[in-house]
């Protein structure tokens, strides 16, 4: 791997280190420390959200207009002056406030290092992505790992800590990013690129695969709300359940030669690694649902990963492959914006349907939702196919 690549894996695993401090645990915080309901919980978690995704849209836009370093390091100021913020004055209602800010800033940043990783090893292909995948899982091992220790003495000791990551991540973009800069080429013309056809199309594809990676988010970030309540329930402790994190992102690190190796007669099949996924989260649900000990909540993780391992990384390699000369930025913009969008409809969701119907209902929903993804993973290249084709006999 090229030693830009390096620089923005080390960057990636710091700064989600930092933010794994805080957001296994909001649902907890919201809930046991400040009084409020899981459905209001759902609601502070959506503004969250929803702040990134125009983060997201934003950063991935700025991307191709003044390229990485620069997007990365506004990201990371917005998300610094907010994490302050946090440890100063971590009450109510504050909390809802400096929570969407650590939002917006952390989407600005996020669609730009997926873009320059893209950028900087476009022969790498999937490797670039999954590199930055396992990256992102270090940090999720490491910090969730501690933030359940600290969170354990006091909460404002985890906004201190992801506060002192992100500035440890900023002196990293600082001095190694600004020579790895990668401006984006100028955006290509409607002629270069074909007729303008040929681009919607692509970008149609890229919005009906988005569909199904929204929904795997929607079932995967119950694991960090609704079920993260649920196991305070049956008294597993807190930091048993920041262990399932540590246990997820260990795997996620150390048992990559393992799935580089069970995916190696399907590496080119994106598709087909995102089905499979989809199927694996469908298992782990059904898993969870008769879970009633701490080993069947680390059952359940352990399929879970094995499923996000294939999509994860395969979804914004797709997006790469589908992007238009200039747009790289905007497409992975879509990309982070959709698994936003799934972490931001998700806990309300979630919140709204065990506080009125229970788990069990919950569980069933989820399992109906993937086979809904595995349908628009199916059909989201068909038109692409069709035009090829009529390409081909032209």
């Amino acid at each position: 791997m090229p030693r830009a690549l390096w620089l923005l894996i080390i960057g990636m695993a710091v700064n989600v280190t930092g933010s794994s401090f805080l957001w296994p645990l909001n649902t907890i915080y919201i809930h046991e420390h400040l009084g409020k309901s899981l459905s209001v919980a759902g609601i502070i978690l959506m503004l969250n959200s929803a702040a990134s995704v125009i983060g997201n849209l934003f950063g991935g836009s700025l991307f191709d207009k003044i390229g990485g370093y620069k997007s990365i390091i506004l990201g990371i100021s917005i998300t610094i002056m907010a994490l302050l913020g946090l440890t100063l004055w971590p009450g109510w209602p504050q909390y809802i406030f400096f929570l969407t800010l650590v939002g917006f800033g952390s989407g600005i940043v996020f669609p730009a290092m997926y873009a320059m990783a893209g950028s900087v090893w476009k022969e790498g292909g999937r490797k670039a992505f999954n590199a930055i995948y396992v990256a992102q899982n270090l940090g999720v091992a490491v910090g969730a790992a501690l933030g359940g220790l600290v969170a354990s003495y006091s909460f404002q000791l985890i906004f201190m800590a992801n506060a002192a990551m992100y500035l440890i991540f900023m002196l990293i973009a600082i001095f190694g990013y600004r020579s790895i800069d990668t401006r984006a080429a100028k955006q290509t013309s409607i002629i270069q690129e074909n007729g303008a056809i040929k681009s919607h199309t692509k970008l149609y594809a890229l919005l009906i695969l988005a569909v199904g990676y929204l929904l795997c988010w929607v079932g995967y970030v119950q694991w960090q709300t609704t079920i993260a309540a649920y196991t305070q329930k049956l008294n597993i402790s807190l930091n048993q359940y920041s262990i399932l994190w540590t246990i997820n992102g260990a795997l996620i690190v150390l048992g990559q030669p393992v799935v580089n190796r069970l995916i190696k007669p399907f590496q080119n099949k994106l598709k087909l690694q995102i089905i499979i996924g989809m199927v694996i989260f469908m298992v782990s649900y059904a898993v969870v649902a008769g879970a009633s000990a701490f080993s069947g909540f680390v059952a359940g993780m352990v399929i879970l990963t094995i499923g996000e391992m294939l999509i994860w990384p395969a979804v914004p390699t797709i997006a790469n492959e589908l992007a238009p000369k200039g747009r790289e930025g905007f497409y992975q913009g879509i990309v982070n914006s959709t698994a936003t969008g799934g972490r931001m409809i998700g806990p309300l969701m979630g919140g709204i349907l065990v506080d009125l119907y229970g788990m069990p209902m919950l569980f069933a929903i989820l399992i109906a939702l993937m086979f809904i993804g595995i349908f628009t993973t199916v059909i989201y290249d068909r038109k692409l196919k069709a035009a090829h084709n009529v390409a081909a006999q032209a």
